[in-house]
């Protein structure tokens, strides 16, 4: 199995950190980068094949892979998004298609959590896709809500749901089991086809509608954080020294 990051996003509220930074390396702890973290996590569980979805100032990415590499004792593929500050991500996790296959721990570029998340993903290996989802957080607008069938299984996910009929917030953690590879692959070009805005959860949903079953796993009472603007990458400041 790997560890798989998307880091070709733009993060435009991040500025001016992003004027010469992907998000994935805006630090978040010293020079602690949100990659950082995710690379840490994927080595303490074993995942030290470790591609990365890079696009918007990927030459950023290049130049520290290898100290990124041996500081945490990983090997980084990296993956050049050509649509990166055109589309949205359905098209970047699916320009890593080729490594669906072997097996991949997916985690978003600018999530900040604890290992505990990817532990939890792996404690409950078996379905073929498995969202790492807080069903403890207050939700609101603009969080990627998810709703569950009468087996537990996705139903739908989305942001454009009332967060009242939601069971919890998919946190930007997946694991992918290389089963499913082709299927997910197909599904998440027939979204990016259909609308190049569209995000990889609209991907997820296409498989479900076209009858594939997507597990969850509640994380619990964890901190994390989407670090999509200032007052997010404060609350990542206040929570990323504790990990």
């Amino acid at each position: 199995m790997l560890g798989m990051v998307l880091a070709a996003g733009a993060g435009r509220r991040l500025r001016p950190y992003t004027d010469t930074l992907p998000k994935a390396l805006v630090p978040v702890d010293g020079d602690t980068t949100v990659m950082d973290i995710t690379l840490r996590n994927f080595a303490e569980v074993g995942l030290t094949d470790v591609v990365v979805v890079v696009g918007y100032r990927s030459e950023a990415v290049e130049e520290r892979k290898e100290t990124l590499e041996r500081r945490h004792g990983v090997k980084i593929t990296t993956v050049f998004n050509d649509k990166a500050e055109e589309w949205n991500n359905a098209y970047s996790l699916w320009t890593a298609r080729d490594y669906f296959a072997e097996g991949v721990l997916l985690a978003n570029g600018d999530t900040v959590h604890p290992v505990g998340v990817e532990k939890t993903l792996l404690a409950h290996r078996g379905p073929e896709i498995l969202l790492a989802v807080d069903n403890v957080k207050t939700l609101a607008d603009e969080e990627m809500k998810v709703t569950l069938d009468e087996t537990g299984h996705l139903k739908r996910i989305t942001k454009l749901m009332d967060p009242a009929t939601a069971a919890g917030e998919y946190i930007g953690v997946t694991l992918i089991e290389g089963g499913v590879a082709g299927r997910l692959a197909d599904a998440l070009k027939a979204t990016w086809e259909r609308d190049p805005q569209l995000y990889y959860e609209d991907g997820y949903q296409e498989l479900v509608d076209r009858g594939g079953r997507i597990a969850v796993a509640p994380i619990g009472e964890v901190e994390w954080v989407e670090v999509d603007n200032h007052d997010d990458l404060a609350r990542a400041r206040e929570i990323a020294c504790r990990y």
